[in-house]
């Protein structure tokens, strides 16, 4: 069977280059917002999702402070009124660089320019064990999928006349101490310590066990000591058990083996690493060992003509950065921002311009009225960076209504300690 070519898509008109940028996630949304604009570019935006998702409050997900639909936006609404942007929801199975076609389960599709933003995925360093049984939280569905774990290991200990079973179902080991990790650890803290025994009296959530698990020496390594160390004074405040200079060796399901001992737990959330997704048709010289792609100064991808890489899925290898940029969304949002211009300034015979990244600084939260913040010119945690955090995050999120919703959940979260959408959600067999 013949595969179909740009099906419903129409060709483009003489002076027009079609981009074709693969994924809708901070970087690529950005980039095709800036040249949505231009009329002299035909956008085709291809993704496995037909929204665009806000990955820094996926943990708010995992733990029911917030509803999928508030941390995600449909990708049609933002061009509504863009008669030269086409999106297409499919699978990325591979790319043909030298005729200049992504194929994907859908179909071919040509491209004058390619551009890829796919973000990462969880990296289990080949340990196939870990990959089955923990859980990643990269994506909505990984979110919703430990919420509706956690809950049901609460009923599940409610029925159990076995210790060993109710302690497992009640204990949480979260691999990996940097942003995602310290998060979602402060946030199960503060359901165990505020709303849990509520909800289940006959629970004793004393016995509840929340392990951060970090192989390194110190937690958010991305960022300074002081953070550091404050994260970790919040998180002894809360009750989590840090466990420092420590590896996760294996998981069974039941029993997480580390080189210090062994866990009992039926939830193990991974968040450890990332690596790059495999993309089929990239030299082997364009790509890292960890699966992310080698781009220059431009954000050209080595090695191959008229494709480009932003975002976590790109490594811009330079003396200042020598493992790439931040995997964090401005990085990715710059990037975007300089391919734009130059992708504008190439058309008019002009020099492209190198990438200089801006770091406006970092942040994490921990809980309520605590978190830390560190800008170039100053550092401070506790309640005016948490809200700080808060007020940055509400900005950066697509739609007012999703602000609204947000920002109406947070306020009643605040004040009633309580959180409304604890459902265990269960896919139709």
């Amino acid at each position: 069977m013949e595969e179909k070519i740009d099906l419903n898509i129409p060709e483009t008109i003489p002076g027009q280059q079609r981009i074709v940028i693969l994924g809708a996630g901070f970087g690529g949304l950005k980039l095709a917002r800036l040249l949505a604009a231009d009329d002299k570019t035909q956008l085709l935006i291809i993704d496995r999702n037909n929204y665009h998702q806000f990955q820094p409050l996926l943990y708010q997900v995992a733990t029911a402070g917030l509803e999928p639909s508030s941390i995600s936006f449909p990708i049609r609404k933002i061009f509504q009124k863009k008669k030269n942007v086409f999106i297409r929801i499919a699978e990325i199975e591979k790319i043909d660089t030298e005729t200049q076609m992504v194929h994907t389960g859908k179909g071919r599709f040509r491209y004058d320019k390619l551009v890829i933003s796919i973000g990462t995925t969880s990296n289990f360093f080949g340990n196939r064990q870990l990959e089955e049984n923990s859980i990643g939280l990269k994506t909505v569905a990984e979110a919703l999928y430990i919420r509706n774990q956690l809950l049901k290991n609460y009923e599940n200990a409610l029925g159990s006349a076995d210790e060993q079973e109710r302690e497992a179902a009640l204990n949480i080991a979260i691999a990996g101490g940097g942003p995602t990790g310290v998060e979602l650890a402060g946030a199960i803290a503060e359901l165990r310590n505020t709303i849990l025994p509520k909800e289940y009296p006959e629970l004793d959530f004393t016995k509840m066990n929340i392990f951060l698990i970090e192989a390194a020496d110190r937690l958010l390594g991305s960022m300074s000591a002081f953070s550091s160390e404050k994260a970790k004074k919040y998180l002894h405040k809360l009750g989590v058990k840090v466990l420092l200079n420590t590896r996760v060796e294996s998981y069974d399901g039941k029993t997480v083996v580390t080189d210090a001992g062994k866990i009992l737990s039926s939830n193990v959330v991974w968040a450890a690493g990332m690596k790059g997704r495999p993309l089929k048709g990239l030299p082997e010289k364009a790509l890292m060992p960890n699966g992310r792609i080698r781009v220059n100064e431009f954000s050209e991808v080595k090695g191959v003509d008229h494709v480009y890489a932003l975002g976590d899925i790109a490594a811009m290898i330079l003396p200042s950065f020598p493992n790439g940029h931040p995997q964090v969304a401005p990085a990715a949002i710059q990037q975007a921002e300089n391919l734009a211009q130059n992708l504008l300034r190439k058309r008019e015979g002009k020099q492209p311009r190198s990438f200089q990244y801006k770091d406006k600084g970092t942040m994490a939260t921990v809980g309520r009225n605590l978190a830390v913040v560190e800008l170039s010119f100053l550092k401070f945690g506790g309640f005016f960076a948490w809200f700080t955090w808060m007020f940055v995050h509400l900005m950066s999120i697509l739609g007012i209504k999703n602000k609204f919703f947000i920002f109406t959940n947070w306020v009643s979260n605040y004040f009633t300690y309580n959180l409304s959408l604890r459902l265990i959600i269960k896919p139709r067999k």
